[in-house]
C-alpha cells in the first residue's frame, strides 16, 4: 500500500479496503495493525492485482467522483469506476459525428501518429546524444521515423495509416534495444510483446503504459469526452479508444524514457520481476513500488508545450491534449494539435 500525492496505489494481493465512516480502512494478510486514510486525502484509488474493494466504498467514491481503477498485477488496465457521466453532451455528440466522417476521422488519427512518430524520434536522437554505443545506428533510425512523417498526412485511409505506424513502431523498438546499457540481468530485449509480455523490459513498458492510459482515461472523462469513441482505434465494447489515441503520442517520453532510465540506472534488476507459470514475466511488489514511487516524481516534469507557449507538467498533458481535441471538436480550432516538445 502506497499512498502518493493523493493517489492510494494498492498492490499487496489479498489486500481488502472497506469503508469507514468518511474514512477507507485497509486490511493487509496477516498483518494486524489498524490503517485507514481519510477519503478527504483521496484522489483517486488505483487496486493492482487480487485486491478486494466492498460495495459501499465503490458507493461512496463514485458519489464523490472519486475515481476507482482497477489494474492487474502486471499493469495492464481492467476498468475504472467513477459515477455519473459528466461534462457537455454536445461535446459528446459532436465527437460522435466526427467519428461518423471517415474524412475527419482519418485527419484526427494522421495527427495522432504525427506526434507519436515525432516524439518517438525526438527521443531516439535524445539516447543518440547520451550513449557510449551505437550513436549512428541511432541517428540512422531517426532519420528513418523523420522520412516516415510525410507520409502521414499523405495516407489515404486508416489500413494505410496504421501501416505506417507499424513500419516505425518496428524502427523503432530496435532503436530501444540499442539505448539498453550493457550487463544489465534483466535480459536481452527484441521485440515488443505484450499479453502476456514474457521478458522483464516488456512487463515494465506494459505496467507503464498502463498507467498511462489510467492518466488519459481520466483527462478525457474530466474533459468531458467519450473516452470509448476514438478515432484511430476502432470501437469495441469495453475498449477506451479515445484514450488509447491519445496516449500514442505520449508513450515514447512519459512511459519509455521512464522505464530507460529505471534500468540503465539499474533501481531494476532481475530480482524485481517474476516469471508465471506458462512464460508471463510481471513486476514484483517491490518493483512495482520502486516503479509507482518514480512514476509520481515522473509526472511532477515539466515539458514545453509549443501550443501554450509555456511549460506544463507531465500529469497535466492528457489534460490539456483532452481540452484542444474537444475544442477541435467544438470547431474552435481548425485541427487537433498532438503534443510534441
Amino acid at each position: 500500500m502506497t499512498e502518493l500525492l493523493n493517489t492510494l496505489y494498492v498492490q499487496t494481493q489479498g489486500a481488502a479496503l472497506y469503508l469507514e465512516g468518511d474514512s477507507v480502512r485497509i486490511v493487509i494478510p496477516d498483518d494486524a495493525r489498524r490503517r485507514t486514510l481519510p477519503l478527504r486525502r483521496l484522489q483517486e484509488i488505483v487496486a493492482f492485482g487480487n485486491i478486494e474493494l466492498s460495495t459501499p466504498l465503490l458507493a461512496r467514491c463514485a458519489t464523490d467522483g472519486r475515481p476507482v481503477t482497477r489494474m492487474t498485477a502486471g499493469g495492464r488496465f481492467l476498468f475504472r469506476v467513477k459515477g455519473p457521466v459528466q461534462g457537455n453532451v454536445l461535446l459528446r455528440h459532436a465527437q460522435h459525428l466526427v467519428y461518423a466522417d471517415a474524412d475527419h476521422r482519418l485527419r484526427i488519427a494522421q495527427a495522432v501518429i504525427a506526434g507519436k512518430v515525432q516524439n518517438s524520434r525526438q527521443f531516439l536522437l535524445r539516447g543518440a546524444r547520451d550513449a557510449t554505443d551505437h550513436q549512428g545506428e541511432l541517428r540512422a533510425i531517426a532519420e528513418r521515423l523523420g522520412q516516415a512523417l510525410p507520409s502521414i498526412p499523405a495516407a489515404e485511409d486508416l489500413d494505410q495509416l496504421r501501416g505506417i505506424e507499424g513500419s516505425a513502431g518496428r524502427d523503432y523498438f530496435q532503436a530501444y534495444s540499442l539505448m539498453l546499457r550493457s550487463g544489465l540481468d534483466v535480459g536481452p530485449f527484441t521485440s515488443r510483446t505484450r499479453r502476456p509480455p514474457t521478458d522483464p523490459i516488456n512487463a515494465l513498458m506494459g505496467f507503464l503504459y498502463g498507467l498511462v492510459r489510467s492518466l488519459v482515461h481520466g483527462a478525457n472523462e474530466q474533459v468531458g469526452l467519450d473516452p470509448y469513441v476514438g478515432f484511430l482505434h476502432g470501437l469495441r465494447p469495453g475498449k477506451p479508444a479515445l484514450a488509447l489515441d491519445l496516449m500514442e503520442e505520449l508513450r515514447a517520453l512519459l512511459a519509455d524514457r521512464l522505464a530507460l532510465t529505471l534500468l540503465n540506472r539499474r533501481q531494476l534488476r532481475g530480482e524485481h520481476f517474476d516469471e508465471l507459470p506458462g512464460g508471463a514475466v510481471q513486476l514484483t511488489e517491490d518493483g512495482r513500488k520502486i516503479v509507482l514511487t518514480e512514476w509520481q516524481e515522473w509526472k511532477k516534469r515539466e515539458w514545453p508545450h509549443r501550443l501554450l507557449g509555456r511549460r506544463v507538467p507531465a500529469a497535466l498533458l492528457p489534460s490539456v491534449q483532452s481540452r484542444i481535441l474537444a475544442r477541435h471538436l467544438r470547431g474552435e480550432l481548425p485541427a487537433y494539435m498532438p503534443w510534441a516538445p
